[in-house]
């Protein structure tokens, strides 16, 4: 009975610190899965600019497009890309869509003694490291997000943001 209260009181605090933390950043809430998202045209797009990225860098990567419900749009692992970066360049790309900002805010709010530490527990599509960026259209809409994984945390970012830039 005790770790069913504590289970308990421990998802109420998790939603509560959520609640607390998002409410200082400007994130639009997805209530449905209709209307505007990102295209495959846009993610082919996004996926070639994060690719030749990558080609300047001399890293080999996994990139995630994902819609805005956080479903797979477009996916490509180069060659030689480490096999356990796809997962995680998904992971990334969904966290950054589910919260709508990168997920390296969200790293960086979960971090011990954070208002969110422990929240990468609460879902096991969270990651709590950069190189997740959202995707939103010409007018601000979220519309979808990008993920890359295979390299150092900076260097996912780099090619994370050469492939929103291609937006």
């Amino acid at each position: 009975m005790l770790s069913r209260a504590y289970s308990g009181l421990l998802a109420i605090a998790i939603i509560v610190g959520l609640s607390t933390a998002l409410s200082r950043h400007t994130v639009e809430a997805v209530t449905s899965f209709k209307g505007e998202t990102v295209t495959l045209d846009a993610a082919q797009r996004i996926i070639a600019a994060a690719l030749k990225k990558s080609a300047e860098m001399d890293v080999k990567m996994n990139v995630t497009v994902v819609d805005v419900g956080g479903n797979l749009k477009a996916f490509v692992r180069m060659d030689d890309a480490y096999l356990g970066s796809a997962d995680i360049s998904m992971k990334k790309a969904k966290t950054a869509v589910m919260f709508g900002f990168p997920s390296g805010v969200l790293g960086t709010m979960s971090q011990p003694g954070g208002e969110l530490y422990g929240v990468e527990r609460s879902n096991g599509g969270l990651i709590t490291f950069a190189g997740g960026l959202p995707l939103h259209n010409a007018s601000g809409k979220l519309i979808g997000a990008i993920g890359v994984s295979g390299s150092s945390v900076a260097n996912d970012e780099a090619v994370a943001e050469a492939g929103a830039a291609a937006l």
